[in-house]
């Protein structure tokens, strides 16, 4: 009696709550280009607006868990053009709890990816199944040292892993690429092995590094596994992130969740890998999942990165029962954000995730601020509860040894050694500096024609956040509705919007 009563006060007193915190005002964050993080006050109103909104404490979303970033060999090269005093500025504020942006979860890429300087792996001895030369040397060079820079700040991050490319060797062309290019050495007379068994031919404008990619993407599935399907070769690879997983945490850096490949549905000249629905179920049905279980329990493994509208070939890998027994969650990017909700909606009982936030085109403008800003919108507000950028620091124009030029929250000029925080830097703080752990999605509108993206979050101390933007060419109104009240604002054209009840 006593237990019910108690839940019966706590339950009034949260109510209460509520409706105290219905009457407060709000500060309002906004940024437009050339006038950035203005702050001013605003209260709530009782006028009988049509909402853009409305607030349903009951929504069925998950709580967030963390906002992060990768740590590539590029990004650690532009930190050093820098002092140790500007290193540190930065650090700081990417990286601390009360920092701009408060980045909590580091993911890692597993031998070399395209913002590597050049190629490698943890094991380029071919035929080495038993792994014995398997090291993290190159690593220990740049990604690691770059880990505890930032861990300094953040000495509780937590970290994933995904590899763009195995070691070379087990790949059936025994390359890195997937695709030839003049950026690599692979023969072009290999390109027909992508879809070699129904005769396609490699498009060529379809894997390119510019410009956009509209429609089914990618347009024609690899027929092909271009890793090696050998239970041999499948079952030292499983071992092979296990090995990684262990040279990590014996330089600290625990790894708590792993994905058996990023872009599978990119036939890049850059490190990647080609795999098919088939290969994918085989790999991590059969050997990365047991392994895992059995050598490291307490990591989580994530099906992904998947970067394809494909829906149906999505559906395929996650519908099978027996790798079901060893999924913890789904990790979408790029196309795959089209996926993202059917998926969601079939399979609820797992995690999902935004792997990687789009890189653009190397533009640094505040378009490329405003599309991070909707992506960040879409995401959250289909179910994802963690977040993670790609390179948050470049130098100059942004372009990787394989010819693609990215965008960065941080852009460093090489020859005046100087940098400049990026209209994308303020994009991502509008979010992650008021939504950390714990908060809760209770409202969403995606970007639509309106071209007004809103995210509204309760925060585990009971506050409302507010997201907005206004991406038309004329400032516009946004009501929200929170209880019997409204938070009405005009948006100046072109703005990211913060509010955070006081």
């Amino acid at each position: 009696m006593q237990t019910k009563l108690k839940m019966l006060l706590a339950s009034a007193c949260v109510a209460a709550g509520c409706i105290q915190t219905y009457a407060q005002s709000f500060t309002w964050y906004s940024s437009t280009e050339g006038n950035l993080w203005k702050t001013s006050t605003i209260k709530m109103d009782k006028k009988s607006s049509e909402p853009l909104v409305v607030v349903d404490d009951n929504a069925d979303y998950p709580d967030f868990k963390a906002w992060g970033a990768t740590f590539n060999e590029l990004d650690w090269d532009a930190l050093c053009l820098l002092t140790r005093n500007e290193q540190d500025e930065i650090l700081e504020k990417v990286f601390s709890p009360e920092g701009d942006l408060r980045l909590s979860r580091g993911r890692i890429s597993m031998n070399a990816n395209d913002y590597s300087r050049s190629w490698y792996s943890c094991d380029e001895v071919a035929g080495d199944l038993e792994l014995r030369y398997f090291n993290i040397n190159r690593d220990k060079q740049t990604v690691i040292p770059f880990i505890r820079a930032a861990q300094k700040y953040n000495p509780d991050m937590t970290f994933w892993t995904s590899p763009w490319c195995p070691p070379s060797w087990m790949k059936i062309t025994g390359d890195y690429p997937v695709l030839s290019s003049k950026f690599n050495n692979m023969p072009q007379e290999m390109d027909y092995i992508l879809y070699g068994n129904v005769g396609g031919k490699v498009d060529p404008d379809e894997m390119k590094l510019t410009g956009e990619r509209k429609g089914k993407f990618p347009r024609q599935l690899a027929t092909t596994d271009y890793f090696i399907q050998d239970p041999r070769y499948l079952q030292a690879y499983a071992n092979y992130f296990c090995k990684f997983i262990d040279a990590y945490k014996e330089q600290g850096i625990n790894i708590d969740m792993v994905i058996y490949q990023n872009e599978a549905y990119s036939y890049t000249p850059y490190p990647g890998c080609a795999w098919t629905a088939e290969g994918t179920i085989r790999f991590n049905r059969d050997y990365l999942g047991p392994t895992l279980k059995r050598e490291h329990p307490e990591v989580k493994l994530y099906l992904g990165t998947f970067n394809t509208n494909r829906v149906d070939h999505v559906q395929k890998i996650a519908s099978d029962k027996g790798l079901q027994q060893y999924v913890s969650g789904m990790a979408f990017q790029w196309e795959g954000r089209e996926s993202l909700p059917v998926l969601r909606k079939e399979h609820p009982e797992w995690n999902y995730i935004c792997s990687e936030s789009e890189c653009g085109w190397g533009s640094f403008d505040w378009g490329a601020g405003e599309h991070t800003f909707e992506l960040m919108n879409h995401y959250l507000g289909n179910g994802c509860n963690e977040y993670t950028f790609w390179n948050f620091i470049l130098a100059d124009n942004g372009e990787s040894p394989w010819g693609w030029k990215q965008n960065a929250l941080i852009r460093v000029d090489s020859k005046t050694r100087t940098f400049t925080y990026t209209p994308e830097y303020y994009a991502v703080k509008h979010y992650s500096h008021f939504i950390g752990a714990g908060a809760k999605v209770v409202a969403y509108k995606g970007q639509g024609e309106d071209k007004m993206p809103v995210l509204v979050c309760r925060t585990p101390e009971g506050k409302y956040v507010v997201v907005a933007g206004n991406f038309k060419d004329e400032a516009d109104t946004l009501v929200v509705k929170i209880g019997e009240k409204n938070l009405t604002a005009e948006l100046a054209a072109h703005s990211y919007n913060t509010f955070v009840m006081r």
